[in-house]
């Protein structure tokens, strides 16, 4: 009697190990079936869970009904702890794909690109136009002071490159990231820099770079316009570089600089004052900031386009205004 028991007892366990098995396998099989069509953006809002989650993809066509749904929750409770977001699904996810990013708060992450030598003028049309992210709703005197800066404005002091975020980030958690990137790079390159130049602080480093920045089109020459400006500031010569009069200009520049433009005393019209204007006309790079802080050893004071993206240098004025008539007036 006894040994009957137990061969039921093991015929009885063989079945349910198979059964088990047939289960599992229908449930991978479950899983693993593509279900996306097009990539798509998913929010999971709050209140949602593996239940609702469900009911949502029998509207969506996804799934047939909520039976291997439930079966799979049990199966790999795991996969059922879903967090509140907005979700990329790619096309030919799956369901683990689909339940793996939910489970696990793998968001979506937008972007957001700011090129060298823009102002923050322009960051802020960039920002806020941008989607999925919140407004910026404080002034510039209220970020400066949450950034613990102590500077005018925040021109030049945000690292210019693509920055993620998931959605409706706080648009100053980007200006965070920038300016604390900025900060770093700073503070390496300024640690590193050749020795005796006539820059006072780091600050004055950002000034000279955002000027760099503007003048230069293409990377071989920042390191030849640096030392201009460089020999300048040693000389006590202006820097008289057209970038920053368009700055002060403000709204009011339309295109071209007039005569009255330049003698008209700003602060930043650096064809009128001495040395270099009190902030910076641009957020600068990387490449500028090293040029700032590594001119090349020159003895050239001027420097004029020569039409093609590059510059042509000059030692003397009667040098530079013979290039200024071959590339600027075509003589």
């Amino acid at each position: 009697m006894f040994k009957k028991i137990k061969f039921a007892l093991l015929v009885l366990l063989a079945l349910l190990s198979i059964g088990l098995y047939l289960i599992y396998d229908k449930v991978e099989t479950y899983l693993s079936v593509p279900r996306i069509q097009t990539t798509e953006l998913f929010v999971v809002s709050a209140g949602s869970n593996f239940s609702r989650l469900g009911n949502q993809f029998i509207e969506k066509g996804l799934i047939e009904n909520t039976l291997w749904w439930k079966i799979t929750g049990k199966l790999y409770p795991a996969l059922t702890r879903i967090k509140l977001g907005t979700y990329q699904f790619e096309k030919g996810a799956n369901l683990r794909d689909i339940l793996v990013l939910l489970s696990q708060g793998l968001e979506h992450q937008f972007k957001v690109t700011f090129v060298e030598g823009s102002t923050f003028k322009e960051w802020l049309k960039i920002l806020n136009k941008t989607e999925h992210l919140s407004a910026l709703n404080q002034s510039e005197g209220q970020l400066l002071s949450k950034l613990g800066s102590s500077t005018l404005n925040l021109e030049g002091l945000l690292f210019p490159e693509t920055y993620h975020f998931h959605e409706n980030m706080p648009a100053f958690k980007i200006i965070e990231k920038a300016y604390l990137h900025q900060q770093q790079v700073l503070a390496k390159l300024w640690a590193g820099r050749d020795k005796n130049l006539p820059l006072k602080s780091p600050y004055e480093a950002l000034v000279l770079a955002s000027i760099i920045e503007k003048e230069s089109s293409i990377g071989a020459d920042r390191n030849k316009i640096a030392s201009v400006f460089i020999n300048r500031l040693r000389k006590g010569m202006r820097l008289q570089t057209d970038p920053t009069v368009i700055y002060g200009m403000g709204d009011n520049y339309k295109g071209r600089i007039r005569s009255r433009d330049l003698r008209r005393k700003t602060a930043y019209n650096t064809y009128r004052i001495n040395g270099l204007p009190p902030t910076p006309i641009c957020m600068p790079s990387e490449a500028a900031l090293y040029a700032a802080l590594h001119p090349v050893k020159s003895d050239y004071l001027y420097f004029v386009s020569k039409g093609d993206g590059t510059s042509y240098f000059s030692k003397s004025l009667i040098e530079h205004n013979r290039a200024v008539q071959k590339y600027i007036l075509g003589k």
